[in-house]
């Protein structure tokens, strides 16, 4: 069957839009996903029939809500392959579920002369957390390296591992260079020497998914917004054994068992980390994104994906004194690049007016710029909904053009 971009877009009321005049192409989905009608009219419906504080009420409406909120966390738990909704923890987003395992793990586990391992092509939000626990403890932050066509430097990792070691921090895929790191022997190592592993999967939830078990990850955080759901919404997938161990990030209301000034007891799994009022608006609204993205072929949408990135690679390496950055063989679908004399940011601003929307600057990834000598990259990230006609609607920029128009035969035709 034909891959039916039509339909697909037609989800996607926003992609309609007009900007300065022209059709958007919106290129940005790195940084968050458009939101199909599905998704819209769920939290619309939510916010006009059914918004009541979840586990709190036993009235008509409480009951309902909460029903809907533990159904969309059964939805996150079938997703990533979890064996309990006890190990799934909504959070306000992959940047608070980080904190809260650095916090929370950090302050049991974490000790003066202890170490941290990250990587070298992080997001700011699986360093800076582990920066303030080890400035915090007394602790040394390690960094596995990458090369320059992006290959993340795994065989390094058994000179920084040592007795030492309390946790292992790796991206699934990074946001900038798209590199897929293969995690099982980084796991293997890790669990070899006793140490956890936590996997920011912002990236690799939407390119290509999950399986915590298969994978054998004791963490998983990733953000509902990049997958087509609402913003301010997360998740933190733990093994339950690390959850029951560690103490909670945050007090107050519905984390609670019993409160006595003498002390407090806390709920069970995975209550004990949801502190307050949750977003159940958003988590049921993510539930509804899971629930779209099941009626569409996986396998169908990787390969769409993958055409998408291939096809504006090619051209984008026709341009004289333009760079790629991040070319290993299964990356995802982003492209990161500079263009010589050019700067990022008028790039950006220039295919803004042409209605293109991409991203400039250093995408919360300021050492991946260092290790490249540079400030800020332009980067293109494609998504289910995007067609091969919006990489071709480039104008000159510095008397190139960022995306040559002419077509040859190989060309992909949107249908």
């Amino acid at each position: 069957m034909a891959y039916d971009i039509a339909k697909i877009r037609a989800d996607f009321p926003l992609l309609g839009r007009k900007v300065y005049g022209r059709e958007l192409a919106y290129l940005d989905n790195g940084a968050t996903a458009q939101k199909p009608l599905q998704v819209i009219e769920k939290i619309d419906y939510l916010h006009r029939e059914l918004n009541a504080n979840v586990h709190r009420g036993l009235h008509y409406l409480s009951e309902e809500c909460t029903s809907e909120y533990e159904a969309a966390r059964e939805q996150v738990r079938a997703l990533i392959g979890a064996a309990s909704v006890r190990e799934i923890v909504f959070t306000a987003g992959a940047t608070a579920a980080i904190n809260t395992v650095a916090y929370s793990f950090g302050e049991k586990y974490i000790h003066a002369g202890d170490n941290v391992i990250t990587t070298e092509m992080e997001h700011h939000a699986n360093i800076v957390p582990w920066q303030l626990i080890c400035e915090r403890k007394g602790a040394e932050l390690r960094v596995v390296p990458f090369d320059d066509a992006g290959r993340l430097m795994t065989e390094k990792l058994p000179e920084l591992l040592d007795e030492r070691t309390r946790i292992v921090c790796i991206t699934q895929a990074s946001n900038v260079l798209g590199t897929r790191p293969d995690l099982s022997p980084v796991i293997d190592l890790s669990h070899r020497a006793g140490v956890p592993v936590l996997v920011d999967g912002c990236q690799g939830i939407v390119h290509g998914g999950v399986d915590v078990q298969a994978l054998d990850c004791d963490f998983y955080a990733f953000s509902g917004h990049k997958l087509y759901g609402p913003t301010g919404i997360g998740v933190l997938y733990g093994k339950e054994k690390w959850l029951e161990q560690m103490p909670p990030f945050m007090g107050g209301g519905d984390m609670v068992g019993t409160v006595r000034f003498s002390g407090t007891t806390y709920a069970e799994l995975p209550l004990k980390f949801e502190a307050g009022t949750s977003n159940y608006i958003g988590a049921i609204g993510l539930g509804e994104a899971i629930r779209y993205l099941g009626t569409l072929d996986a396998g169908e949408v990787a390969r769409r994906e993958h055409e998408l990135l291939v096809y504006a690679t090619e051209r984008l390496q026709r341009i004289d004194g333009l760079r790629i950055y991040g070319t290993q063989p299964d990356k995802c679908s982003i492209v990161s690049f500079t263009v010589e004399g050019t700067h990022p940011y008028d790039i950006g601003m220039i295919l803004d007016k042409t209605g293109v929307a991409v991203r400039t600057g250093t995408h919360c990834a300021e050492p991946v710029m260092t290790h490249y000598g540079i400030t800020s990259m332009v980067r293109a990230s494609f998504a289910l909904y995007n067609e091969f006609s919006e990489i071709d609607r480039g104008r000159d920029v510095a008397g190139v053009t960022l995306f040559p128009v002419a077509p040859d035969a190989s060309d992909p035709v949107d249908r």
